[in-house]
């Protein structure tokens, strides 16, 4: 079987989409949450996604199973929190490895089931690492600029211990996503590199920030190609965008992105942008028609959806890009 590099050289790979748009479905409430290892847990942990790969694992699997079903080449595990610091909200930090395990235990099943129905098209997994609820670049604080509720070492010691649980499941690669922070992300690229070092591996790592306005910067204020320059000594996979726009916002910047990349580039946009209720309207066919400019110009080599983006969307965008050649890398061109 071609491993995930091997693909890319050839063809144009299909992110998922959105884990939270697909659960909201559900409508779980705080006991199903709980399931029976957490039923007398101290605070209430209704909203707490994540936890859901180990109290309700079937309704992970279904959707991880969805995606492949309309086309998915890649999927995420159901990690986006996966932190102790972000966990640290539900007073579950003492859970993060199991978490962690467990969601990339469930993913690897479903990629492994869709690639024995049809070898011909490996599915592959990609541990998802958030940014954590906290920035490492500034203060919460406005009347104290110095502030940092969180520091490098801190984030380190939480991100390897994720990427740790993430590879003992069986992740194929980690994706250190909606970066937008890029302190925050160079503390998850230097544990993976510490943990790749101890394990004699070599995992691929994504990395995807996120423009979080018309201003065309990250949150802490970075322009596309200073984010790029800041994490440019790390042999990546990939560097993309996700969230926060929609593919016609985020077009633009995905093709600067590409100008100075010199690995693969991916982008799962939202599906438009949230409505007055917080809800993406933006159709399949809609979402469909933007991204494939994405492929037609030759900007990218992994393509997916983040808030809002379902499998219909996802089954859209996997038929059109068997239709389009991939983004050459600069050193290739």
């Amino acid at each position: 079987m071609k491993n995930v590099e091997a693909l890319l050289s050839e063809k144009i790979l299909v992110l998922d989409g959105a884990m939270g748009t697909m659960l909201q479905a559900y409508n779980f409430n705080e006991e199903d949450f709980r399931g029976t290892q957490f039923k007398d847990h101290h605070i209430p942990l209704v909203g707490n996604n994540d936890l859901l790969s180990i109290t309700q694992p079937d309704a992970i699997y279904e959707v991880h199973a969805k995606y492949l079903e309309a086309g998915a080449d890649i999927i995420e595990t159901n990690t986006f929190s996966g932190t102790t610091i972000a966990m640290a909200d539900y007073a579950l930090e003492d859970h993060v490895t199991q978490l962690n395990v467990a969601s990339a235990q469930i993913a690897r099943k479903a990629a492994d089931d869709y690639t024995a129905k049809d070898p011909s098209k490996p599915r592959f997994v990609a541990g998802s690492i958030g940014p954590t609820n906290k920035t490492a670049s500034m203060s919460p604080d406005v009347n104290d600029p110095g502030y940092r509720a969180i520091t490098f070492d801190e984030l380190k010691v939480a991100y390897k211990q994720q990427a740790t649980g993430l590879i003992e499941g069986g992740v194929d690669m980690l994706l250190v996503e909606t970066v937008f922070d890029t302190l925050n992300a160079k503390a998850a690229l230097f544990a993976i590199d510490e943990l790749k070092e101890e394990l004699n591996t070599d995992i691929p790592v994504m990395v995807s920030g996120t423009i979080t306005d018309a201003s065309g910067r990250t949150l802490s204020g970075q322009t596309v190609e200073a984010f790029l320059v800041s994490i440019a000594h790390i042999d990546l996979l990939s560097v993309g965008f996700n969230c926060a726009l929609g593919a016609d916002q985020l077009k633009p910047y995905v093709q600067r992105l590409g100008q100075q990349a010199q690995c693969y580039v991916s982008a799962h946009p939202n599906a438009g942008l949230p409505n007055a209720f917080g809800e993406y309207d933006q159709t399949p066919q809609q979402m469909c028609d933007l991204i494939e400019s994405y492929m037609i110009d030759g900007l990218v080599n992994i393509i997916g959806g983040c808030c809002g983006s379902t499998p219909a969307h996802i089954q859209l965008l996997a038929q059109a890009a068997t239709t389009h050649t991939p983004r050459k890398i600069l050193q290739d061109v």
